[in-house]
């Protein structure tokens, strides 16, 4: 909280570019690659603001003999520099310096027409529950309910690992959709096996079966443009964003020309029923009486450590949210989830009061 009688500074992009330009850090047009915002709750609405660089404003309090103490910075994202600007009583003092690790962690930005209260809440606590963790993390959050969504690096690729399946279920039932048929025996097998076990060999063969432009055609009729399916049958290494991730459960969750009412019914059904062991993710704080339909990825790399997705749908009466939170950069399984779960806690506590 601000001293009451401190001013945050604010300086426009503009700004910050002449002097960035003036150090040397930038070439070109600075002014285009910098962006600032007054606070963690930006008022730039849904995920277009996930998707600009975000500047983190300092606010400090003042002392009596310097009322007009604060500072801005902004990140340029070509050159990976940080531009802070100070302000001291009349006088400004520009520092140019280098992005530290993990500096793009900007807050998470939630909007809402019908309820900015609601929404700067869910973005305070998604960017408390991130508080001190080194997971590199997007977050999706779409509530019709309440009008709010949310995204945090919503537009960033991260390797999809198991919740691809959702994906490859979806065209296979696009599929049948367009030859006029049922699934076969050993489809439906595979796909139970799939979604409730994440099971790795039934993945691979509907993988195989439907091949690489069967899938890719239902993703332009999805409008997942941003996914980049895995090459070489890899199909964990698939890479996917918040925001594609979103666009999908959305079309589980509401009628569409993509799928059908069966084939939408067929795979939430399925997502409700993953075996216990792997009903952790997005679920954890989910309120009693809401149907969880859930899948989630797990994979440990050479580079960027242990993979933890985690993608839900939560319908309660007259009300369906989605949640997507995909990470990267854990040191192990076990932080991972715990950094996918503070953030869905928070969510959900906040979409449920009382």
């Amino acid at each position: 909280m601000l001293n009451r009688h401190a001013r945050l500074v604010v300086v426009t992009a503009s700004a910050v570019g002449v002097a960035l330009a003036a150090s040397g850090a930038l070439a070109g047009s600075a002014a285009a690659r910098t962006t600032t915002h007054r606070n963690a709750s930006a008022s730039a609405s849904g995920f277009a603001a996930s998707q600009a660089v975000t500047a983190v404003s300092q606010e400090q309090p003042a002392h009596p003999t310097n009322a007009n103490s604060g500072s801005v910075s902004t990140i340029d994202t070509t050159t990976d520099k940080v531009a802070t600007i100070m302000a001291v009583g009349k006088y400004s003092r520009v520092a140019i310096t280098d992005r530290p690790p993990h500096a793009d962690a900007a807050p998470a930005v939630c909007a809402s027409s019908r309820n900015p209260g609601l929404a700067a809440t869910v973005s305070r606590d998604i960017i408390a529950a991130l508080a001190g963790r080194t997971s590199t993390v997007a977050v999706a959050v779409a509530d019709p309910g309440t009008g709010v969504t949310c995204g945090l690096r919503a537009d960033r690729h991260f390797d999809s690992a198991s919740v691809v399946k959702v994906t490859i279920l979806a065209a296979l039932l696009r599929q049948t959709q367009e030859q006029h048929r049922q699934l076969t025996h050993q489809e439906d097998q595979r796909a139970i096996a799939m979604i409730t076990k994440s099971d790795n060999a039934a993945a691979t063969a509907l993988w195989r079966q439907l091949g690489r432009a069967t899938v890719q055609h239902f993703l332009q009729l999805a409008g997942m443009s941003q996914t980049v399916l895995g090459s070489d049958g890899r199909w964990g290494l698939t890479q996917i964003t918040g925001l594609d991730q979103l666009k999908l459960l959305s079309l589980l969750d509401n009628a569409n020309t993509v799928l059908t009412d069966t084939s939408r019914g067929y795979v939430l059904n399925l997502m409700s029923r993953v075996v216990p062991g792997q009903r952790w993710g997005v679920p954890a704080g989910a309120p009693a009486g809401v149907r969880i339909q859930v899948k989630n990825g797990w994979m440990s790399r050479a580079t960027h450590g242990w993979r933890i997705n985690s993608i839900g749908s939560f319908a309660g009466p007259g009300r369906t949210y989605e949640i997507v939170v995909l990470t990267q950069d854990n040191a192990s399984m076990a932080y991972g989830v715990t950094t996918v779960e503070r953030v869905a806690r928070a969510v959900h506590k906040d979409l449920n009061p009382g």
